[in-house]
């Protein structure tokens, strides 16, 4: 199976991946906690280790990272498999699965009704691997500690507040030196599921105030700045002071990037975080398809309102044993303790025990 070749392929050999894979080994022995990832099956770990060949896969830029680190992290586990990561967008993603171009599709969202029909009738399995929050970056020199209500980044989002020092704005920061300067949005010009989950953010917490939807692709105002990727949208925000846009924590971090704090169900105001993030997942409501969401579902205090789930998605029945064999190490890996204890370092969130032993149990549902 041939990836197709695009930028944003991931990477095998990094320094940094391999020092992550040598802390989480040091701790593989721990016990699993609340938000901790259970060991892989033996059986699994064993032949994986055995394993020989190659699993694409494409998709989510949230998982761009974390999907680096553990390609290469992976080669001390299984040396003879080599994994590639396409960074591409979840749409971009299902499409090459949809395509037979890759082994697995990372997604931020579940596969929507306009695509089913494109699976031909084949059933697909979601393994949850990852949490994290959607950070509302800006760029405004001076103000680090800006603060916004859903409300206020709806009307913001839709061009009803167009300057800085709008009095909506200023009313929830009265002790902010806000600028006159007007505000440049940035927004995803590819099928996204950071659109999606913060546009579902939108459109649960503020209602029909918010007008756009909520989809992986979403017709935002003619004003608005358009870049491919999460990295996109973080040079976007970097280099253009007055803009603010959504972007995966993870990517606002390496960006250096600043996030306001959000009005979460509470009430309270959140900057984001991993921690926040896991207190928004902590109480979710896991189908039996293993979908959920956890944007806008949590009324604990400490959680971030803006938090997303990425998946990988693989067809339950593959051509041959040998892929089986391959999907099967590589996702019992990313569930494992050492794939999970990967995510802290890299700003991402780890899964919560429940789920992650639920998405490890699923394994066995991979068939030829």
């Amino acid at each position: 199976m041939q990836l197709r070749g695009r930028k944003h392929v991931a990477t095998v050999g990094g320094a940094v991946a391999v020092a992550l894979l040598a802390a989480c080994s040091s701790s593989s022995s721990s016990s699993s906690s609340s938000t901790g990832a259970t060991s892989a099956p033996a059986a699994t770990s064993s032949s994986a280790a055995a394993a020989s060949g190659t699993v694409n896969g494409a998709g989510s830029t949230f998982q761009l990272t974390f999907q680096q680190a553990a390609t290469s992290a992976y080669k001390s586990v299984a040396s003879g498999v080599t994994v590639n990561y396409d960074g591409v967008g979840s749409g971009s993603g299902r499409a090459d699965l949809y395509a037979g171009t890759v082994n697995y599709a990372g997604s931020d969202s579940t596969i929507p009704s306009t695509e089913q029909a494109k699976l031909n009738g084949r059933k697909v399995l979601y393994f949850p691997v990852l949490i994290g929050p959607i950070d509302v970056a800006y760029n405004l020199p001076g103000i680090s500690n800006l603060k916004l209500t859903p409300t206020l980044i709806s009307q913001i989002f839709q061009a009803k507040i167009t300057t800085w020092n709008d009095p909506a704005i200023k009313a929830v920061n009265p002790g902010a030196n806000l600028p006159s300067t007007p505000i440049t949005l940035a927004v995803r010009s590819d099928s996204s599921g950071t659109t999606q989950n913060f546009t579902l953010f939108l459109q649960d917490a503020v209602g029909s105030a918010w007008a756009l939807g909520s989809s992986s692709t979403v017709k935002w105002p003619s004003t608005a700045h358009a870049a491919s990727g999460n990295g996109g949208v973080a040079t976007t925000i970097k280099s253009t002071t007055g803009a603010i846009g959504y972007v995966d924590y993870s990517t606002a971090q390496a960006s250096n990037l600043t996030g306001a704090s959000v009005e979460n169900k509470a009430g309270k105001f959140v900057a984001p975080s991993t921690t926040a993030a896991s207190a928004a997942a902590a109480g979710v409501t896991v189908k039996p398809d293993l979908t959920f969401h956890a944007v806008w579902a949590s009324t604990d205090p400490t959680a971030y309102p803006i938090t997303y789930q990425s998946w990988d998605i693989v067809y339950a029945t593959q051509p041959n044993a040998t892929d089986v064999s391959l999907l099967k190490g590589y996702l019992g890996f990313l569930l494992g303790q050492q794939g999970q204890a990967l995510l802290a370092p890299l700003h991402y969130a780890p899964l919560p025990s429940n789920i992650d032993s639920m998405a490890t149990a699923q394994l066995s549902q991979i068939t030829s």
